[in-house]
């Protein structure tokens, strides 16, 4: 079902759209975060989509951003990135460091 964008922004509210995809973006952070947040300091991880947890390979993709802003910041380090035939990201292995 397509409902046009000022049809659903007046029946849910435009700061309420803005809330549903900013949760997007940061449930792709909270997914590195919270492998990040679980491994000691020197251990190795890998970093995949969970379903039961809503998440999918579209919208993993964005999480290859958050392990580089980890690894940017002197956290991690990026081992390896599994992509599939069509070159979607399907698996990050993370170092973590600090």
């Amino acid at each position: 079902m397509s409902v046009p964008d000022d049809k659903l922004g007046a029946s849910v509210g435009t700061p309420v759209l803005e809330l549903l995809y900013n949760n997007k973006e940061e449930t792709m952070r909270d997914v590195v975060n919270e492998v990040y947040k679980k491994m000691k300091v020197g251990s190795i991880a890998w970093v995949r989509p969970v379903a039961a947890k809503g998440d999918t390979l579209e919208t993993f993709q964005s999480s290859y951003e958050h392990a580089k802003a980890l690894a940017d910041e002197g956290l991690i380090t990026i081992g390896d990135v599994k992509r599939q035939a069509d070159n979607m990201i399907e698996a990050i292995r993370i170092h973590r460091i600090a």
